[in-house]
């Protein structure tokens, strides 16, 4: 694996592709919980939810299954405008929801996304004689971290280490505090630089979804792993 040179070719697109994501506004429905009406109102709304949620679901990960993690939808507006769309109605049934509590704590896998940094990484790597395996992003909330993750098979990695605070019940700040590139035998330190924010805009138990302040998407799912330095 020439991760070396990998390295000396492409480390400032590599330490751009940390995620990031976008706000959206949360709604709040208030109804008198002591009315037998409102409880039954509560109900049939949490179950039509529900159900909204489920199709929303299903309607986005069937869209994005055949994309390449994004490679294919930058090339097809049509599909990328189908996409934004399902996330975005996935998005507004998630508005009155916490999603920066311990069930953001986990490593999350890439399946899709329209950041133009890790896709270049994506689809360049095989071009320094090595491939890009699975990219994650590693959340802590209790410890306030976050690793941001590119794997390159069988024993490569980058990562760039962030602190995290929680800013609102969906956003979170991050700050970068350190990169590295790793090879089998070898590790090459890299400045961090930068800090934003993310908002994760649907979450459950086997997906996130989330919208950057660039713009920029997002849709990761659970890892049957924890990833670890």
């Amino acid at each position: 694996m020439k991760l070396k040179s990998f390295h000396n070719s492409m480390s400032s697109n590599l330490l751009l592709s940390s995620i990031q994501f976008h706000f959206h506004p949360q709604h709040h429905h208030h109804l008198n919980s002591c009315s037998p009406k409102a409880h039954q109102y509560n109900s049939s709304k949490g179950s039509s939810l529900t159900a909204q949620s489920k199709l929303a679901k299903h309607e986005l990960l069937n869209l994005i299954s055949d994309q390449d993690r994004g490679l294919k939808t930058q090339k097809n507006p049509a599909k990328r405008d189908s996409i934004i769309n399902a996330i975005d109605a996935l998005a507004d049934l998630g508005s009155d929801t916490v999603t920066t509590g311990t069930s953001l704590s986990a490593t999350w896998r890439l399946l899709w996304t329209t950041e133009k940094e890790q896709l270049f990484i994506i689809e360049n790597a095989h071009l320094f004689g090595t491939q890009v395996g699975e990219v994650l992003q590693v959340i802590d909330v209790e410890q306030k971290l976050l690793n941001n993750v590119i794997t390159f098979p069988p024993d490569g990695v980058f990562f760039v280490r962030s602190n995290i605070e929680i800013a609102s019940p969906q956003r979170v700040n991050f700050r970068f505090t350190s990169a590295v590139l790793r090879g089998k035998n070898w590790e090459i330190p890299l400045p961090p630089f930068g800090q934003g924010w993310f908002e994760s805009v649907y979450l459950d138990d086997d997906i996130r979804v989330a919208k950057d302040i660039r713009g920029d998407y997002l849709v990761v799912d659970h890892a049957p792993y924890n990833w670890k330095e």
